[in-house]
């Protein structure tokens, strides 16, 4: 198979989320990493480069220059990752869709669900693909929830309990600190802090796992720490399409708590509990029976959560392996865009343009709720 040809926009030195992407994309060799604008800096954005083996034609000072000279070539990149802060996403990920390239962009897609809808049509229009990176959803055995819900193991579902609650924003004392600071100002963070940041992940699970969307919501957002605009830990209601009921938890100010994301779904004929620190096992429970343990690896699990394992029973995998899970389908889906063929099915469900879509919404829509008082608000 010829490697695809793959930049970044930010991810450089010194990033949280630019090695797991470097990692996660060269993890099945689909890849090539063949150019990148890492820095806002352009000087230290063309070194870094250089470190990673980008040959110098191709090492950036911003995207701007990435996306003239990319455009230019015939070797251009099959797919560009945005990695760089939230308020930019928009921008590029439109100039880039709409010149002809593929993209997966970090969420948010974008900081509103007006920019996200027009990202959506955009994509459409260009026949291009447009992913965003929620990717938790990349874990096996969140692709075998997924599965048994689908396959109806379930029954009914009627309840889902999503969490994502952390205590690395508790200290008062760390309130100023910049690296935290800018994820409570409105003017960077736009209307949502926590559950814009870390339950949106939990609301991407929910829906990805369960095959419905919601219809509804209601919201309490609480700020605990300091004089923060926005909320630091925050409480959601939704009623979905197909008539589950989810509760939703975030929190950044949770001490002990480490990462913190959990879903477990109750249906009609059973239930189901995976924990993204605990991601090997997935518990589930038949009605009036005995908890069983579905270990990540075993051969009996589905198509979809045996395609997305890379290692034999009982070797840990992680968070990359989760990631490259995403770029595994986009690899498939792409190289299929190339040849004129049909990609595998299961390599479509990554996290699309529409996910980013559903996720603004809902973020909008529960910062409404909140201020006034959780009145229930429709999608």
């Amino acid at each position: 198979m010829t490697k695809l040809n793959w930049g970044m926009i930010g991810g450089g030195a010194g990033s949280q989320i630019g090695p797991t992407h470097r990692i996660s994309a060269g993890l099945d060799g689909h890849f090539l990493l063949c150019a990148g604008a890492f820095d806002i800096d352009p000087d230290r954005g063309k070194a870094f480069a250089g470190s990673l083996g980008v040959s110098a034609d191709r090492a950036y000072g911003d995207w701007r220059e990435m996306l003239a000279a990319e455009s230019a070539r015939d070797d251009r990149l099959d797919l560009v990752t945005i990695a760089t802060p939230n308020a930019t996403h928009y921008e590029i990920s439109r100039a880039f869709l709409e010149a002809g390239f593929n993209v997966l962009c970090e969420k948010p897609l974008t900081m509103t669900a007006n920019e996200a809808r027009e990202i959506v049509e955009i994509t459409k229009e260009s026949g291009k693909v447009c992913a965003v990176n929620y990717g938790y959803s990349g874990y096996p055995l969140v692709r075998q929830m997924r599965a048994m819900i689908a396959n109806g193991d379930l029954g009914k579902i009627r309840l889902i309990k999503a969490e994502f609650a952390h205590g690395f924003h508790a200290d008062a004392e760390e309130a100023d600190n910049p690296r935290v600071r800018w994820r409570y100002d409105p003017a960077q963070a736009g209307t949502s802090a926590v559950f814009a940041d870390a339950g949106i992940h939990a609301f991407h699970m929910a829906c990805f796992v369960s095959g419905q969307t919601p219809t509804e919501l209601s919201a309490d957002f609480a700020s605990l720490v300091g004089d923060r605009q926005l909320e630091d830990d925050a409480m959601i209601n939704f009623h979905f399409n197909g008539g589950a009921v989810c509760r939703l938890w975030t929190s950044a100010v949770a001490v002990g708590r480490m990462h913190g994301l959990t879903l477990q779904v109750f249906g009609e004929k059973g239930g189901l509990s995976w924990q993204q620190q605990h991601p090997e096992q997935l518990h589930w429970t038949p009605l009036n029976g005995r908890t069983q343990i579905l270990e990540r690896g075993d051969s009996d699990l589905s198509e979809q959560a045996v395609r997305a394992s890379r290692i034999p029973i009982g070797h840990a995998e992680g968070m990359p392996v989760a990631f490259a899970n995403i770029y595994m389908d986009l690899a498939d889906v792409l190289n299929a865009q190339r040849t004129g063929a049909k990609p595998d099915p299961m390599a479509l469900d990554f996290p699309q343009a529409e996910d980013g879509y559903w996720s603004m919404r809902a973020i909008e829509a529960a910062a409404s709720s909140a201020k006034a008082n959780g009145a229930w608000t429709k999608l």
